[in-house]
């Protein structure tokens, strides 16, 4: 028997008995689901540890944001896109083209030749990963009760959290190895998903089947449009604005058409009514409001500490990509400690509310512990900052998730799901874009400043007249550096680290000091901002409400629905609920009549 067949079959036993699932059915489907969500999330964490060999190998360090924005750019694009059609459709067949466009993303970014490629092949990338965020959350929604989906979360906690722990592992092994059959280390970053989601494709092919009925509504191509339009040009000035600058007119024509977008796509939305990307009826629910807003501030911070922190390990504590991936370890096991205990929690006593409180207030405790860094603090220093902000997004991310599912009908679970990853997507795209803005306009700034530090023009002159490391071929690319400066070319210098920064690598640490400090005293630039911006998070989210959880899940609820309706046909198709005076009561007239007589 086929595997279309067997799948009919499943999908045909589940709807028979209810919409009620065996723990068994469940399994093979959660199975599948991990499956994707394992490329997914190996994905966006192995990059992080790789990023600057990948951006020194291909010259263009200061490109590295157009690499991980363009990714973010389009799977916050496709995110609502897979959850809309995904009602109208059903999951497996979207989850199967997400697989696939995903792996072909992979193929073409493994022999990218220059950084603005290789971000074009993320973005091909993100396409495909938009649904593979987006649509386990809400096959999730559909099989399970909010409640009730605690019980299994700790699945995907485990996917999650070794994806997440291995991926730097395996980006900064692969990374740091020059050639692997006979191909760049580097490139196996991203060959690496073929053998992966080949299995993955397999498995959800064989394993994913569930009921699905067809809503008849219409595919809203308009929305998709404009939030295209609304979104490219915003996010492209944030990356770009402190090149062109933030009043020049490419910055300007760039907000103008990102406020024609927006206005545009709100009143497409509007028309559309119930069939929108993005219903905006969703947005009438108190609940659900603050959880999207609460989802966007969560991302920027979140998305900004895994983009900048392993960069931050390998400049100023000179780790190598595989120790930086090693050295993210607390953040994964703050992660999984409370994601796992706040799941439990939820699903004995149904309540959340605090989470989102307390999730945000570990968060700005570590990026306020972040502020205090110095290039001389030893690594521990970082990791303890790293723990605390991953206990706050254990407690968040599945809150946020369950709290917007909850605070909508069964029909808009996809939908609602969706959006939520979607906005929290739009924080994590202006997170990195903003923060990295930030960064790479304070460095120059930064560096210049740390040159003007006595102590390091000692450190310095007594370095370039020792004749050990004026010998040392490490040092040659540093000491050039210092000589143009010292003949007035400051530029080169001060923006020494916006293409290629390995020449610190085995430098001299009396000549590297003043680049490391500039580094470090930058970064703390951008921990203040993420620190404000997640504080804004733990004032609104003492404002989010939150309803009891539902004890039926939506699969259980149609099912329900899909009987009370059969029910009615059949009442109505004998007249028994018919009002007296209708057709169907004339016969018992009648009668009644004929036994008087």
């Amino acid at each position: 028997m086929s595997s279309v067949s067997k799948g009919k079959q499943t999908a045909q036993a589940i709807k028979d008995a209810g919409g009620v699932m065996t723990h068994r059915q469940i399994l093979f489907i959660i199975f599948g689901l991990m499956a994707g969500m394992f490329l997914s999330a190996l994905d966006q964490t192995i990059v992080g540890t790789s990023m600057r060999t990948i951006a020194d190998d291909l010259k263009g360090l200061d490109a590295q944001a157009w690499v991980t924005t363009a990714y973010l750019i389009t799977s916050t694009i496709a995110t609502p896109i897979y959850g809309k059609l995904s009602d109208i459709f059903g999951r497996r067949p979207l989850f199967i083209i997400a697989i696939v466009i995903f792996l072909a993303g992979s193929i073409a970014a493994g022999f990218a030749t220059s950084m603005y490629q290789l971000a074009a092949f993320r973005a091909l990338q993100g396409l495909g990963a938009g649904g593979l965020m987006a649509l386990p959350l809400a096959i999730m929604g559909d099989i399970l009760a909010p409640r009730e989906r605690a019980k299994y979360q700790g699945y995907f906690l485990a996917v999650f959290g070794v994806s997440s722990v291995i991926g730097p592992l395996i980006g900064g092994l692969l990374s740091g190895t020059d050639w692997i059959l006979w191909i760049t280390g580097w490139r196996w970053v991203f060959l690496i998903n073929i053998p992966i989601g080949i299995a993955a494709l397999a498995i959800v092919l064989r394993f994913l089947h569930i009921p699905h009925t067809r809503h008849s509504v219409r595919i809203d191509w308009w929305g998709a449009a404009t939030v295209v339009l609304a979104l490219v040009p915003l996010l492209l000035v944030a990356e770009q604005g402190r090149t062109w600058g933030w009043d020049s007119a490419g910055a300007i024509a760039c907000y103008v058409i990102g406020a024609l977008g927006i206005a545009a796509f709100i009143i497409s939305e509007k028309l559309m009514g119930d069939d929108a990307l993005i219903p905006l009826k969703l947005f009438k629910n108190a609940t659900f409001r603050m959880a999207t807003i609460l989802g966007v501030l969560v991302g920027f911070g979140m998305f900004g500490a895994m983009m900048t922190i392993p960069l931050y390990l390998q400049l100023v504590n000179g780790a190598t990509p595989t120790e930086s991936g090693f050295l993210m370890l607390p953040m994964i096991l703050g992660l999984m400690i409370s994601s796992i205990v706040s799941g439990q929690i939820i699903a004995r006593t149904g309540i959340y509310k605090w989470f989102p409180r307390v999730g945000t207030a570990m968060m700005a405790a570590g990026f306020f512990w972040f502020t205090f860094a110095t290039a001389d603090k030893p690594v521990w220093y970082m990791m303890i900052g790293m723990f605390l902000v991953g206990l706050g997004l254990g407690q968040l991310m599945q809150t946020l998730t369950i709290a917007s599912q909850n605070s909508v009908g069964p029909r808009d679970i996809g939908v609602a799901t969706s959006s939520s990853t979607f906005f929290r997507q739009i924080g994590g795209t202006l997170g990195v874009a903003i923060l990295f803005s930030v960064l790479y306009t304070r460095i120059p700034l930064a560096i210049a400043e740390a040159f003007t530090v006595k102590s390091n023009l000692t450190d310095i002159a007594a370095a370039a007249q020792d004749p050990a490391v004026i010998a040392d071929p490490g040092n040659t690319e540093i000491l050039s550096l210092l000589q143009n400066a010292q003949g007035g070319d400051n530029s080169a210098v001060t923006s020494s680290l916006n293409a290629d920064s390995s020449f610190l690598n085995d430098a001299d640490p009396r000549l590297a000091a003043p680049f490391l400090q500039g580094f470090n005293d930058a970064a703390v630039s951008i921990f203040w901002v993420a620190l404000g911006v997640v504080l804004v998070a733990f004032v609104l989210s003492w404002f989010l409400k939150t309803s009891p959880l539902r004890a039926k899940s939506a699969l259980q609820e149609n099912a329900d629905n899909e009987a009370a309706v059969a029910a009615q046909a059949a009442a109505d198709a004998t007249g028994a609920l018919i009002e007296p005076g209708g057709a169907a009561a004339e016969p018992a007239r009648k009668t009644s009549t004929a036994k008087k007589s």
